[in-house]
């Protein structure tokens, strides 16, 4: 499976809650440009978790492994 089909499901999440978005090149930081916000980021770790297919522990997490697409890949999605 490819980066972007394993990242679709993520992708999709943030362009629903921000429709304004078109593009989300893998090394845009989705934090500092409000793509993940303070609210729904426990929400995007429940889908993250979905994807990945087990629970992650919240006092282990860094949050700059949320901020790119690419860093997610590299931290959760490669198999």
């Amino acid at each position: 499976m490819d980066a972007d089909a394993v990242t679709q499901p993520l992708v999709d999440w943030l362009r629903e809650r921000n429709p304004t978005v078109e593009d989300i090149p893998e090394d845009f930081d989705l934090i500092e440009n409000r793509l993940i916000d303070s609210l729904g980021f426990m929400e995007f770790v429940l889908l993250l978790e979905d994807l990945i297919g087990r629970e992650l522990q919240l006092d282990q997490i860094d949050v700059d492994q949320f901020r790119t697409l690419r860093s997610l890949t590299e931290h959760f999605l490669k198999g």
